[in-house]
């Protein structure tokens, strides 16, 4: 397993309405970084006090990860795949291209992706390995 961890939005976000990932996070060995594919989705649905400063504190404390050109090129290519096997529409192809963005990320850099987004992380998969954890 990778020292290096990135967690999934998915993950932040079942934390910050339930909290049932706390233990996990506490236990968690590694260096946590994220992504700024990750933060731009959760700025852009965060509308309480509490979640902006969630996202404050993990800019502060965490680096952040950045898909490079390459990524960006790949994911295009990996979703033109995904369309013809899948039969996928341009909204689908639209939501999975974050998802498709953050594992070229995490692979890159070598780094765990933890997610709690089992369907469509197994899928990217299946096109492209990278390390996955599903919580």
């Amino acid at each position: 397993m990778s020292s290096i961890v990135l967690f999934d939005a998915s993950v932040f976000v079942d934390q910050l309405r339930t909290g049932r990932h706390q233990h996990r996070i506490n236990s968690m060995t590694g260096l946590v970084r994220t992504s700024s594919v990750i933060l731009a989705e959760l700025w852009r649905a965060a509308t309480k006090p509490e979640e902006r400063q969630f996202l404050q504190k993990l800019e502060r404390n965490h680096p952040i990860l950045t898909p490079t050109e390459k990524n960006w090129l790949e994911s295009g290519r990996l979703l033109q795949r995904m369309r013809v096997d899948h039969g996928f529409t341009p909204d689908k192809l639209r939501d999975l291209h974050s998802d498709v963005l953050i594992a070229l990320t995490a692979r890159s850099h070598g780094a765990r992706l933890i997610t709690s987004d089992r369907a469509d992380f197994e899928m990217i998969l299946k096109y492209r390995q990278f390390q996955l954890e599903v919580w």
